[in-house]
This record gives structure tokens, sequence and C-alpha cells, in this order.
């Protein structure tokens, strides 16, 4: 079956997805793509494939494990940057809404935006993935934009309390079920000296094939604001919608 750019074939526990993209198109746009033509098409199923053909797509556009890799950062960092993509204008809010000079980054998947901060402050990258983490490490200095990057639960991250300025989790806390969430939030307090900034998408249903679970509207992030207030009493909280759900703490 072929749909867009691709054509996939199952064959019991084996599936093949040829493609056309050049290097040129290389990027983290690869994402809606796959979403469009394989995921809503029901040609891939759940996270799991989603993830594998990805990366699977990266690997065999440019030869050689980095320099494909490089290839699909610089091309991404590029075009989020111009505000080309869906998420360029979420970056550029959360740049907006970081303050101090040490940034924090939960859940920083490929660290696309712990990479654009990395020019004017001092910045670590986490993840639960480790893999990610690595490639982030390797990436980072080739891209001349070093940063550090901590492969650890977001929940329990191994720094001591007020260690930055600020916390970002963009796009996270729709990974995982509400006692994780509020950990996440409460683990972002604890670190932050001066604020926490949390955004969110807001879909209709929680997407699988990006593992969320959790749906969010605007009286939902009012909710999770006035909990975590009752939470930490010193904190501060705002709530607001620009390309999905924020959620800022201050001190």
């Amino acid at each position: 079956m072929c749909a867009g750019r691709f054509c996939v074939q199952r064959r019991d526990d084996l599936l093949s997805v040829e493609h056309d993209l050049s290097p040129a198109e290389l990027s983290d746009a690869l994402t809606s793509l796959l979403t469009e033509y394989l995921v809503d098409t029901e040609m891939l199923r759940g996270q799991a494939e989603f993830e594998l053909v990805f990366t699977g797509v990266v690997r065999s556009t440019v030869d050689g494990s980095l320099a494909s890799w490089l290839r699909f950062y610089r091309n991404s960092l590029r075009a989020l940057e111009r505000g080309d993509t869906a998420f360029g204008p979420i970056h550029a809010e959360a740049q907006a809404q970081v303050r101090g000079d040490r940034l924090l980054d939960l859940g920083s998947c490929f660290g696309f935006f712990p990479l654009r901060m990395a020019r004017q402050i001092d910045v670590t990258a986490t993840d639960l993935n480790g893999s990610t983490m690595r490639l982030l490490t390797a990436v980072s200095p080739r891209l001349q934009r070093p940063l550090t990057t901590l492969a650890c639960d977001a929940t329990a991250v191994p720094l001591p309390s007020g260690s930055v300025d600020t916390v970002t989790a963009l796009h996270l806390i729709e990974h995982v079920p509400d006692d994780v969430m509020i950990a996440i939030c409460d683990e972002a307090l604890r670190l932050a000296r001066r604020r926490v900034v949390i955004a969110v998408p807001f879909e209709d249903e929680p997407r699988e094939c990006y593992g969320h679970v959790q749906r969010f509207d605007v009286p939902r992030m009012r909710r999770l604001a006035d909990d975590l207030m009752r939470r930490h009493p010193n904190v501060s909280a705002r709530t607001f919608e620009l390309h999905g759900g924020w959620l800022i703490l201050d001190r």
C-alpha cells in the first residue's frame, strides 16, 4: 500500500517502508508526514512502529549514522528557528518565557529547544531515553551548541534543589498519567529558583502514535494551576492558550 511519499508492506512480523525523501527534506517535519500518510491511514500501529519507522527513514536517507542525524538536526533547527514548523511558535514562546541564565529542560526528546537556547545560556537537557541523550551529546558540539545532558526520570532529576533559574517541560506531561504528571510538576518546582514553563497540546483525543495518554483544554490547565498553587503556597500560576496550552509557575 502506498500513501504520499511512502509505500508500506507488511508480511507476518516484517514491516517494510519505502520512501523517496531527499536529504534536504530530512527534518522533524517527518513527524507530520508519517502521521498524515501512515498513522491516519492505519498503515502503522502504535507508538513503537511509529518510532522505528521514523528512525529508519532518517538512517536510510543519508549514509552513515551520525551523518544522517546531523543532517536531520541541522534541517530541523533551521526550520524551527525560521518559524516554518508547527513547533516553531511554541519554541519561540517558550524562549520568551525563560528567566535567568540557567535552564533545565525536562523530557527533551531530540533536544531541539535546549539546542535553541544553548547559544545564549547554560542549558541542561534531560530525558528518560538514554540513547536520545547520547545522540544529543554527540551532535550538540558539532552543531556548535554545547549543552549538558542527563538521562533520568523527570520525577527524580539528580540535581540539587534550586539549581537552575527556569525549568521547561514542553509537550511532556500529556505522555504520563495524573500521578506522574503531578510528580513532574513538583520536581520542576523543586529545581527552579524562579520559573517553571509547561506547554501541552490541545487535542480532541490523545494521539497514541506520539505516546499521549492525557487530553488537555483550558479548564483542565486552570485546574492544574489551582492544584499546584494549593500544593505550593509560595508559587503563583497563570495559564493561557497559544498553539496549545501554557502554564507558567513563578516564585
